[in-house]
């Protein structure tokens, strides 16, 4: 160890508070231009990869920005549904799987994404415990939302109510928990899945209920012999069970069905080329390729980035001078331990040397901090807690 090292530490070690104060400065001015970096960093690489996980999208006419938001990350604007019919259409052509989605509703604050059984095979998606949703009702959550809602098999979770004043909206349904997935560190951590049918439920556009031919008063609006026309006082079920699960029941035809957009899995390269060039002429659809469009995206991000990255330019030039400041007030008020110094037979490189290592080793302490901090705020960021 060399001796400036060495007297550097004990001046250091002598002075805790005023140290302290200028490896704090340091860290503060440093944790929020590194925080952004491994932020963009973590979060541009996640978006790409699942992007370019996702062959094809296809939906209503519309912004491509909501389309691609709400289809893989669940963010953003609710896009214009599209009729099942469309689904049906992909299956009968064999070009490709077709994954829909409904993401129109939430539960506890959290996406309500139903889907088909393809989606978990898409995503690689597994259980860490129970099983995914077999029956009306049921739910699979991620695994952000069990362990930030204190949830798991076995337990039930209401949909949210999406007017809360609004007396013909549908009722929240309960819903059981079937299973908690495994986490995965992306977007299906913080969702909750069950099945087009259930999520059809819980928008109202499907509905249980006792037997028509038992309903009195005001539930029934007329009866007579061509049938019975039930009316708005008719109690629904907001529970899935065994004994009811029958009654529920959707109006309309399945091709009339609403989702939100559908994730295509080609069966080649071939058929892929083959859907895009059969959407392309169409006014009523759209098939979005992902990744160009994630990527158009993130140039735009990074394009904002760059005065984020200006500011933190300028932060540093105005740290550098506080930091000169420091220093010169600090070798003006340590003149005499410098005439010391030189009286021991120090010579004067040996003091600037000393000095600048008391200088580097705050830097350094500093630099440690902000990084340490950062890597906090990512952490708990990629779990779902803070700010971020």
């Amino acid at each position: 160890m060399s001796g400036a090292f060495l007297l550097a530490r004990r001046y250091i070690a002598h002075h805790p508070v005023r140290s302290s104060v200028l490896a704090a400065g340091v860290a503060l001015t440093l944790l929020l231009p590194i925080a952004v970096q491994l932020l963009v960093a973590r979060y541009g690489d996640s978006l790409v990869r699942r992007a370019r996980e996702t062959p094809l999208v296809l939906g209503a006419p519309g912004s491509r920005y909501d389309l691609v938001l709400d289809s893989l990350y669940f963010q953003g604007r609710t896009p214009t549904p599209l009729s099942m019919a469309e689904v049906q259409e992909v299956l009968a052509g064999g070009l490709a799987v077709p994954v829909p989605l409904d993401t129109r509703g939430s539960a506890g604050g959290h996406p309500l994404v139903g889907t088909s059984p393809d989606y978990y095979s898409l995503r690689s998606l597994v259980c860490a415990e129970g099983e995914l949703p077999l029956l009306l009702g049921e739910c699979v959550l991620g695994a952000r939302v069990a362990r930030k809602e204190g949830l798991g098999v076995g337990d039930s979770l209401l949909t949210d109510q999406a007017a809360l004043y609004d007396l013909a909206a549908a009722y929240p349904l309960k819903m059981h928990v079937s299973g908690v997935l495994a986490e995965t560190g992306g977007p299906d951590d913080g969702a909750v899945f069950c099945s087009l049918e259930t999520a059809w439920v819980a928008a109202g556009i499907g509905h249980g209920h006792g037997a028509a031919e038992e309903q009195k008063g005001t539930a029934v609006l007329r009866r007579d012999e061509q049938g019975i026309v039930l009316g708005a006082a008719l109690r629904e079920w907001n529970e899935v069970t065994p004994e009811n699960i029958d009654s529920f029941h959707f109006h309309g035809g399945p091709g009339d069905l609403p989702v939100t957009g559908v994730l295509l899995a080609p069966r080649s390269d071939k058929a892929r080329t083959l859907l895009r060039g059969r959407y392309q002429g169409r006014s009523d659809v759209q098939v979005l390729v992902p990744l160009a469009v994630m990527e158009e995206l993130l140039g735009v991000v990074l394009r904002v980035k760059i005065f984020f990255d200006a500011n933190s330019i300028l932060v540093g030039v105005a740290t550098a001078l506080f930091l000169a400041v420091i220093v010169t007030l600090s070798l003006a008020v340590r003149r005499r331990e410098r005439l010391t110094l030189k009286k021991l037979g120090c010579a004067r490189s040996m003091v600037a040397r000393l000095m600048a290592t008391e200088l580097a080793l705050i830097v350094g302490a500093g630099a440690i901090l902000a990084s340490a901090g950062a890597a906090l705020l990512v952490a708990l960021a990629a779990r779902g807690i803070g700010p971020l």
